[in-house]
């Protein structure tokens, strides 16, 4: 294989790469779509079943410290360490210990929705989201 046989063959791995790294983003960005209309479809359901919100609460990464937030919204696990906003975004409710957080409350930013609730967690356990904001909509204004 001549130097022009080797420059070939890179460039060619390298629009390979590229491609596949591009259909794996619009992979992501159409999941993060989906998921957010299952978010957004949740909120309007939840407000037309009167559901309660209620000030959502940040923990700390190793469970031991609780932070307020300025968010209302609805707890949709058990765990209540992920909520979803009265304005329809979704948030991971755990946040880096800290004394500013404690004194000021924490500002927990959205996150984009996962399809699947926990993939890839070390504990195994995932859950679809549709399901678990099914869930949430099932227990009403009960604990969940």
């Amino acid at each position: 294989m001549g130097s022009d046989g080797g420059a070939e063959w890179r460039e060619t791995q390298r629009q390979a790469v590229l491609a596949h790294a591009a259909a794996a983003q619009r992979r992501r960005e159409a999941e993060q779509a989906e998921a957010a209309a299952l978010v957004s479809a949740f909120v309007a359901e939840a407000r037309r079943r009167g559901l309660a919100t209620t000030r959502l609460v940040a923990r700390s990464h190793d469970g031991r410290a609780r932070y307020r937030t300025g968010l209302h919204g609805w707890y949709i696990d058990r765990a209540r360490s992920r909520a979803v906003d009265v304005h329809g975004r979704f948030h991971l409710l755990t946040v880096p210990r800290s004394l500013r957080a404690r004194l000021l409350g924490a500002d927990p930013q959205p996150d984009p929705a996962p399809l699947i609730v926990g993939e890839g967690a070390r504990d195994g356990e995932s859950l679809p989201l549709r399901i678990m904001l099914q869930r949430r909509l099932d227990a009403a204004d009960a604990d969940l």
